[in-house]
């Protein structure tokens, strides 16, 4: 008997350390964390000709990748989740926005006759508008729809689905062909409007699902699958005319990768697709990111940098949280670069909120439009935080509301201004900020470059000069995007438009090898110098040397000066030019005076090697995107020469 019970309780013992060892196991199983994508490893094994994920990458996201579909954020079925959020000020916000939009008609389809002008024309502001102002709607119906749960919203987003699937092209018309290729269906391509009408569809199906009229969800997964997903992986296997963008340094490469992938991820029923998806981008920013120096230099200037980056770090963050964590494209494979590139901004501003608006960049710090890229960088890099939280699109504000602690802002209480340091030196392309600290500050950006740069304008050795809070001289800028906006013959996209020598009636070409280096930088409290050699920038056989000189005496009101040195094998003609949106009066000849309404600012002329003339002209460039007209005050040697200078003094004039 004690024998029968000894062998019972063995047993007993046996089958609960069973059960025990069962439970470990199944919850070790469970518990495997993957180890993370080593990028810089994924990255070595890209195929050469290929966007498209190798084999090998292919194994290695496999590891990485969960087997679902992306969820950008629970559906509107999760009642907790959506309702705690609705009880937030933000909640309550966004539904305000929504209820102010909600009796308005979508503004597409755009008239075919419309399309092709605007195709023709370039002529942007006869469709834009009404693209996105159709978005943001849709936008914001659905995610209103989700905080409230009601039924009011869904008769407006079925609609506006129904009016975006009857597009027959969801393109920009002027990225179309000249034949209206896509239009006429004869093409798909992907672009800045269309992935974004893709991702607002995409955000529609994953998060209302059933609660769409009956037949509308199949085809927004129809569509997506044709227009974004197919056409994505498509151009990413075989490189083709459709989305050349996948390989660029410029903005369209990661806006569109984001919102072609978020589709891809969240719509794709294959994992194939979805492993392709994520490999090609991961392969794709590689070359965006290039477009970056090491230092973080973005030749596109602020306000591309806050529309490209933003979506690249969009980008990351929908990957990241897909993942796990396991793809970390906040790090890449070099994440002090990225680093960089997060805290630029506080670096290019020159003071008061303006900067150097070089190629197609903006003059002043935005105060309008999103800077979800601002906020993630401050979360990721360490950069400043914003005083506010601007939010453009339905996914960066799902991603805000699952991170409520890093974009909460209180109200900016402290009346001190950023203490900006006195110069910033991006190595990488030339491109110095010398700042002054006068009790009315005087300041100059300057950049040597290449002219292969993104929103090229032929532009080595421009530079921009505030006094305070004014552009009192320098770069105008550029032309506003219409037709013949980027052509080569349009002057203000040329070194003819900008403050740069010409010489012998040559101006700067166009490639990379035709650029400035810097030789020489002193930077003190009291005077800042850069040497610049200029002469690789013109494709000019009689050009011995070229060298401009920037100095910025910071002592007293302040003076910065500009000159201008040249020899060559035989005389040629030179000159420079002062280029203002400013007005401006002649004095004499040899004498400037720049005037805004709130500052002055005299530029003194010297020559040497010959005599110097003043010849002002009107920049004949109908539109610029700083508005108002531009003026070309050149200075010129009278005769040719074999070598001289040119220099230009500016000081500022107080009354």
């Amino acid at each position: 008997m004690i024998k029968i019970a000894s062998t019972l309780l063995n047993n007993a013992v046996k089958s609960s350390l069973l059960v025990v060892l069962c439970v470990f196991m199944f919850t070790s199983c469970n518990n495997t964390k993957k180890t993370p994508l080593n990028i810089k490893e994924f990255l070595s094994q890209t195929h050469v000709d290929s966007i498209y994920p190798s084999a090998n990458q292919i194994k290695m996201l496999e590891a990485v990748m969960p087997k679902k579909t992306y969820q950008p954020s629970p559906s509107i079925i999760d009642r907790d989740y959506w309702d705690r959020i609705a009880a937030t000020e933000s909640g309550k916000d966004y539904i305000k926005v929504a209820l102010s939009k909600f009796e308005k008609k979508p503004e597409v389809p755009i008239t075919d006759s419309i399309y092709r002008l605007a195709n023709k024309q370039g002529n942007r502001g006869i469709y834009k508008p009404r693209y996105y102002r159709t978005m943001d709607r849709l936008e914001h119906y659905i995610l209103a729809e989700c905080l409230e749960n009601k039924g009011r919203f869904l008769p407006q987003i079925n609609i506006y689905s129904h009016a975006i699937l009857d597009m027959k092209s969801w393109l920009h018309p002027n990225h179309d062909d000249n034949d209206n290729g896509v239009l006429e269906g004869r093409r798909v391509s992907i672009d800045l409007g269309a992935r974004k009408f893709g991702s607002v569809l995409a955000l529609a199906e994953v998060l209302l699902g059933n609660k769409l009229e009956k037949g509308l969800s199949d085809e927004i997964t129809t569509q997506l699958q044709w227009r974004i997903i197919d056409s994505y992986l498509k151009s990413c296997e075989t490189l083709d005319k459709n989305n050349k963008w996948i390989k660029s340094t410029s903005n369209w490469n990661s806006v569109c990768t984001s919102g072609s992938v978020f589709v891809s991820i969240s719509i794709a029923k294959t994992e194939k697709e979805r492993i392709g998806a994520i490999g090609s981008a991961l392969n794709s920013m590689k070359y965006y990111l290039s477009g970056f120096s090491t230092d973080g230099y973005c030749s596109e200037g602020l306000g591309y940098w806050g529309y490209g980056f933003g979506h690249y770090l969009y980008l990351a963050q929908i990957i990241y949280d897909y993942t796990d964590g396991n793809i970390n494209l906040f790090e890449a494979d070099n994440p002090l670069k990225l680093k960089n590139i997060g805290n630029f901004p506080e670096k290019f501003e020159i003071q008061n909120g303006r900067c150097a608006p070089f190629a197609d960049g903006v003059s002043s710090i935005s105060k309008k439009g999103s800077n979800f890229a601002y906020v993630l960088s401050a979360k990721k890099y360490g950069a400043i935080k914003p005083t506010e939280l601007r939010l453009e699109e339905a996914v960066e504000q799902l991603i805000s509301w699952s991170d409520p602690e890093s974009f909460t802002f209180k109200k900016n209480t402290d009346k001190e201004k950023l203490e900006f340091p006195d110069y910033s030196y991006f190595e990488d392309f030339g491109m110095v900020i010398s700042r002054g600290k006068q009790k009315v500050p005087f300041s100059i950006a300057i950049k040597a470059g290449h002219n292969a740069e993104n929103h090229n304008h032929s532009d080595v050795g421009t530079y921009t000069i505030v006094l305070n809070k004014d552009i009192m001289t320098g770069d105008i800028g550029a032309p506003s995007y219409i037709a013949g906006s980027f052509s080569p013959k349009n002057k203000a996209r040329s070194s003819w438009g900008h403050p740069v020598p010409r010489i012998d009636g040559t101006l700067q070409s166009n490639g990379k090898e035709f650029l400035g280096n810097i030789i020489s930088s002193e930077f003190t409290k009291t005077n800042d110098k850069v040497i610049m050699d200029l002469k690789w920038a013109y494709k000019l056989a009689a050009l011995k040397s070229l060298v401009r000189t920037m100095e910025n005496d910071k002592s007293g009101e302040g003076t910065i000066t500009i000159q201008d040195s040249f020899s060559a094998t035989k005389p040629v003609e030179f000159g420079v030019a002062i280029m203002t949106l400013s007005d401006y009066k002649i004095i004499d000849s040899t004498t400037v005076l720049l005037i805004t309404e709130n500052q002055k600012l005299k530029a003194e002329i010297f020559g040497s090697g010959g005599q110097i003339k003043i010849t002002d002209e009107l920049v004949p460039v109908e539109y610029l995107r700083e508005q108002g007209l531009a003026y070309r005050i050149g200075v010129d040697f009278t005769q040719p020469v074999r070598q001289g200078s040119i220099t230009i003094k500016y000081t500022p004039v107080f009354e």
